[in-house]
């Protein structure tokens, strides 16, 4: 049998408990990496995905911490340090979404919008690139969203903050370069708690017909775009955003 692709590769996925995260923590645990699963408060659903993850014959540790807070985004990676040594692969995946009109978002909304997802990305990648360069290996993938690429009425904090990562990635994918790839996946209507609950139900919806699929995507589609850019089938590809929407926005 065949060597898979991760075999003895760590790989940090923060918000990895649930939704596209655990999706694509357990491809990657199918595809031989050791996996840390960075969480904020959902024990349960960490468990659960780590006993899913331990199922796959791979090994996994749960690390609690909130990424926007430079402390704990050190502490957890010296966690996973410890538990699997060097860390080759990262997926920035923690993100929080507030639907709030112009006449309702504070000062304090934006600036946690801003701190969950643009300091987090920011602060991790900051935290693992110096040992990815020295070891001549990394793989960084974004998660942002097709928010940061359309105007959205009522994400006004989310949709900056999505489009800043974009601009991130794409400073980053020149500045690790050629050691470091660093690509973003932006994705459309996914079927993941969060999105349920972000929006209405008639908003749901609103969406899902404005989808040319004609439906919303599985969290394991995303998973296996996010896995794609990971992987060496990506490899002449840095800096790029994927756009993974069932044809909601389309690019160029």
């Amino acid at each position: 049998m065949s060597e898979k692709e991760f075999s003895g590769k760590t790989a940090l996925v923060t918000g990895g408990s649930r939704g596209i995260g655990r999706a694509l923590s357990l491809k990657l645990a199918r595809n031989g990496a050791n996996v840390a699963i960075n969480y904020l408060s959902r024990e349960s659903d960490a468990q659960k995905t780590k006993r899913l993850i331990e199922k796959l014959g791979v090994g996994c540790v749960l690390v609690q911490a909130n990424v926007s807070e430079p402390s704990e985004v050190q502490a957890m990676i010296e966690a996973t340090r410890r538990a699997f040594g060097s860390i080759e692969l990262l997926v920035a995946n923690a993100a929080i979404c507030i639907m709030e009109s112009h006449q309702m978002i504070s000062w304090e909304t934006w600036k946690k919008t801003m701190c969950v997802n643009l300091d987090g990305p920011f602060l991790c990648i900051q935290a693992v690139k110096d040992e990815m360069l020295a070891k001549g290996y990394g793989r960084i993938v974004c998660i942002s969203s097709i928010a940061g690429l359309v105007p959205k009425k009522l994400f006004i904090h989310y949709g900056a903050s999505k489009a800043g990562l974009i601009a991130m990635v794409r400073c980053f994918s020149q500045a690790l370069a050629p050691t470091i790839r660093v690509n973003c996946l932006a994705p459309g209507l996914t079927d993941t708690e969060m999105s349920r609950t972000a929006v209405t139900e008639d908003a749901f919806l609103e969406m899902v017909k404005d989808t040319p699929l004609g439906r919303t995507a599985e969290p394991e589609e995303m998973a296996n775009v996010a896995y794609f850019l990971l992987s060496d089938q990506s490899s002449f590809m840095t800096g790029q955003t994927v756009v993974a929407s069932g044809g909601r926005v389309t690019l160029p």
